[in-house]
């Protein structure tokens, strides 16, 4: 929940089995393993009531989709029905694996979710899957929202679902309803219903102002976290919590804090004079890995949350930095210079058989290993371009998403089908904004936000 948002979600889930633990069915349809390439594309067809999605080269294809405003019995209700439908047909459109299809072209006027829809009508529009909503304001400040997804090939209902909430989280409803289509027609969960937080920029470049701040992955629901009178740099989430570590610079010193997104308390986790990068979290959320520089050299440093206690993992006269835990905990992914230049490695959790896996031209810094744990992101500097890519965790398959001036900082969705980053303006009075793009590279857009914005990191989904 959101912090500060009382009341848990209750859910009921029509024709499908129960599930608690997210608000969407957990039945998985086939999704074809990605195919690293320049082109991908994206064929669809019914399948036993279901759409099955097979990804090779090509063009890509997204899937054409109905989503009539929702229904609401009163005009309160419709008004929510309107925006939250529209949300929902958004979210979806940003993915790239769908395109909405303008509600002026619908030939049918749905007016119950209960009853059939004239499928004829769909398929002559070229629908393929058909998205039903209604949404009721009831008694004590709370939602009640329900939905179906219909198969059109086939006629059959694919997922429908009921569920009560507070009011105030009627933007969360649009989301959890993209998820639950997102993952019925692809197989894999959505990353809708995220959270982004980055750091806030305003002011001129010689004396900006820089606050911790949170946002919707969509970039509505802004909010800043801390007051900017110290700076601060680098958040990120814990897997596991609805907590945040970053680094401040109250004082003058680098300081390390815990920050717990529903309470708003902060904890110290220590002094790091010599810090080169942020810390980041161990998958379990009970440690954190650093690095911290001696001299004219950097090492990687874990410490245990619980203890504070912290081992040393590289011993070396260069610049080791920016460690990132793979997402079983057993590896973890760097950046160091011991070669001559920027180049990412990956060792074991223990420090162990340390390997240099970039092999392209250019520099590499930055790597950020996937929650699907199969892929590494990275930025590289090369001829003069700041580039995006992923690669695979042996170093094979490297390919490049986006390039641009300055890019920087990319973030895996939870999904691990979608980067976020940072690019710099090339204008002198210019700054930071943030980008998305997904793996097939096609679908770059920049995320807004109400000022300049960098450094941004990706949540779980909201539990």
């Amino acid at each position: 929940m959101f912090a500060g948002q009382a009341g848990n979600m209750n859910r009921i889930n029509t024709h499908l089995n129960q599930r608690n633990d997210r608000p969407w069915p957990r039945h998985a349809l086939f999704l074809a393993a990605l195919i690293l390439g320049a082109m991908v594309l994206i064929t669809v067809r019914p399948a036993f009531g279901v759409v099955e999605i097979d990804i090779t080269r090509g063009n890509v294809r997204a899937m054409p989709i109905a989503i009539p405003q929702f229904l609401g019995a009163s005009d309160s209700d419709r008004s929510l029905a309107a925006k939250i439908s529209n949300i929902v047909t958004n979210d979806l459109a940003r993915s790239g694996l769908f395109r909405p299809i303008d509600r002026k072209a619908h030939i049918e006027k749905i007016s119950s979710i209960n009853s059939r829809p004239r499928f004829a009508d769909w398929r002559i529009i070229k629908a393929e899957a058909l998205a039903l909503g209604n949404i009721t304001l009831v008694r004590g400040g709370r939602i009640k929202a329900e939905f179906r997804l219909w198969d059109v090939f086939s006629g059959r209902q694919l997922a429908g679902e009921q569920f009560t909430t507070n009011e105030r989280n009627w933007r969360r409803i649009g989301h959890i309803i993209a998820d639950a289509i997102y993952k019925r027609l692809t197989g894999e969960s959505g990353d809708f219903d995220s959270r982004i937080v980055f750091i806030d920029e305003t002011g001129p470049k010689s004396k900006r102002i820089k606050r911790l701040a949170m946002m919707d992955q969509d970039g509505h629901n802004v909010r800043t976290l801390t007051s900017g009178r110290a700076l601060v740099l680098t958040p990120r989430f814990s897997p596991t919590r609805q907590e945040i570590t970053y680094m401040s610079y109250a004082g003058g010193r680098p300081r390390v804090y815990l920050l717990n997104i529903d309470t708003g308390q902060k904890e110290l986790v220590g002094d790091f004079p010599g810090m080169t990068f942020a810390p980041r979290f161990s998958p379990d959320g009970n440690k954190i890995i650093l690095s911290q520089q001696d001299s004219d050299s950097a090492n990687i440093f874990v410490m245990d949350l619980r203890s504070r206690r912290s081992t040393r993992l590289t011993k070396t006269k260069s610049i080791d930095t920016a460690p990132c835990f793979s997402p079983s905990g057993r590896e973890i992914v760097f950046e160091s210079d011991r070669s001559g230049s920027q180049q990412i490695y990956v060792m074991k959790a223990d420090g162990s058989n340390q390997r240099r896996i970039s092999r392209g031209g250019g520099r590499y810094s930055t790597p950020v290993w996937s929650p699907r744990g199969d892929l590494i992101a990275f930025t590289k500097q090369s001829g003069g371009r700041f580039l995006i890519g992923v690669m695979r965790p042996d170093g094979t398959g490297e390919r490049i998403l986006t390039e641009g001036f300055h890019n920087e900082g990319p973030t895996w969705a939870p999904n691990g089908r979608v980067l976020m980053f940072f690019r710099e303006s090339r204008t002198k009075a210019g700054g930071p904004k943030l980008f998305s793009v997904d793996l097939t590279g096609y679908h770059e857009q920049p995320v807004a936000t109400p000022s300049f914005a960098s450094d941004p990191a990706w949540s779980p989904l909201i539990n």
